[in-house]
């Protein structure tokens, strides 16, 4: 059942030639920035509602943005300039330390052509940090330039959690891909097309200063077969993977190939390991490609997918209704931030397309996944709280969290960010229908 979100001030009352709005049901989407370089992540210190961070891919820039007015501080965060500038490649993703602002410690994952994690430390200038401090938290080799993953961030375990995505090719099956069966399916000595789990506040290999970090206990292959880093696998290139702070469960928006997007879902009691079926899986399918895709025992299907237009009722994707087709899933986030009417939607995009989504994930047992696990799929195109002020969504390549759950959308293409703030909460009277319309065009005239 679809049902799109109301957008627009509620409660009108006519008391006489007097109408009472209430406008703490009313929202608008803000363009607050503009002129950035392939903006591809944005996020913030736990408990900073001063500030956000935007990581610029190419440049390898960490752009500072004031909430207070949305200017941008004239210097960044920090500077990795010089990094490989392939599609998928550059700077890619950035989590603070839970203890951040104790200890100081960021990490960044880059793709230079390794991907590696990087711990820095902010200086003693709250708005700088320390590029002296850099040090290598672990590395492992990308077969090509995309298909790297790239998102981290950290789950209420206080474990980094990190995509890695296959390595790129057509099928998980070109150079520098496990011959037979792919890296998404390769447990052994292979990180890639998995979500990794570790512990930066230990240190397993004291005799590799290429390697620091631990292995949580409580990591799925720990003590059998299989590497102890990662926390579940059959993944293509999971995109902006998050957490859900609120229930804890776990989005993972995974890439297709030629057939299916999907949005994989791990619930917050899991254990891990599941896998979730690539490279012989593609959404709810079998991989079309001869002799790739087929059964998977155990795999785990997603909650959502949705088919590439070419190929739309031809293959049995989910294929959830008109207008909901793509060809690269951008995942986001479960809203709880305070617009009471958006919470529990997990809002997502297509990179090629213009359109904002939502669902909100219907409660299954993961046995029970089968592509259609959600409730009220809305197609936001069009919804007035979603039209942006100035400018408009394109080329979506990351949604954004602040200290305080609101929400912000990335363009990478026109390097803006979008922000639906809250609501002003106050009860307004206006002087007949001549007032209220006065209102919405006040609301709808910023920029």
């Amino acid at each position: 059942m679809r049902r799109r979100i109301r957008s627009f001030a509620s409660g009108i009352v006519c008391c006489g030639c007097l109408l009472l709005v209430d406008a703490a049901a009313a929202f608008e989407t803000l363009r607050v920035a503009t002129g950035l370089s392939r903006p591809v992540f944005l996020t913030a210190p736990p408990g900073d509602s001063n500030r956000v961070f935007v990581v610029e891919q190419h440049s390898g820039r960490i752009e500072i943005l004031q909430r207070s007015d949305w200017s941008l501080n004239d210097d960044p965060f920090l500077d990795l300039s010089g990094l490989s500038t392939g599609n998928e490649q550059g700077l890619l993703g950035l989590a603070f330390h839970p203890d951040y602002a104790t200890n100081g410690f960021f990490y960044v994952y880059i793709t230079d052509p390794t991907s590696r994690v990087l711990r820095f430390q902010v200086s003693a200038m709250a708005d700088v940090a320390n590029a002296a401090s850099e040090a290598q938290v672990m590395e492992f080799s990308q077969p090509s330039s995309n298909h790297n993953g790239g998102w981290i961030g950290f789950g209420s375990d206080d474990y980094l959690y990190i995509a890695t995505g296959d390595g790129g090719g057509g099928n998980d099956d070109d150079a520098g891909h496990t011959p037979g069966i792919g890296n998404g399916q390769d447990i052994t000595n292979n990180l890639l097309g998995k979500i990794l789990r570790i512990d930066v506040d230990s240190d397993d290999f004291s005799m590799d200063l290429d390697q620091n970090y631990g292995i949580p206990a409580g990591n799925p292959f720990v003590g059998m077969a299989g590497d102890d880093e990662i926390w579940v696998y059959g993944l293509r290139n999971p995109w902006r993977p998050s957490f859900d702070r609120g229930t804890g469960d776990f989005y993972i928006a995974d890439v297709g190939q030629g057939r299916c997007e999907e949005v994989s879902l791990q619930l917050a009691a899991s254990d891990g390991g599941e896998n979730y079926g690539w490279r012989l899986r593609e959404g709810v399918i079998a991989t079309p490609a001869a002799g790739i895709g087929g059964p998977l025992a155990g795999k785990v299907d997603p909650i959502m997918d949705y088919p590439h237009p070419a190929t739309a009722g031809s293959e049995p994707c989910s294929a959830p209704g008109a207008g909901f087709t793509g060809r690269s899933i951008t995942g986001g986030y479960v809203y709880r931030g305070p617009i009471a009417e958006l919470a529990g939607r997990y809002f997502f995009a297509d990179f090629f397309g213009t359109s904002l989504w939502s669902l909100v994930f219907d409660g299954s047992l993961t046995s029970e996944f089968d592509g259609g696990n959600y409730t009220d799929l809305s197609d936001h195109a069009g919804d007035p709280g979603f039209t942006p002020d100035v400018g408009s969504f394109g080329n979506i390549s990351s949604f954004g969290e602040d200290s305080d759950a609101n929400l912000y959308v990335l363009d990478l293409i026109d390097g803006e960010v979008f922000f639906i703030p809250e609501p002003s909460g106050e009860l307004q009277l206006v002087a007949g229908f001549a007032g209220l319309l006065a209102l919405f065009g006040a609301r709808r005239s910023r920029g």
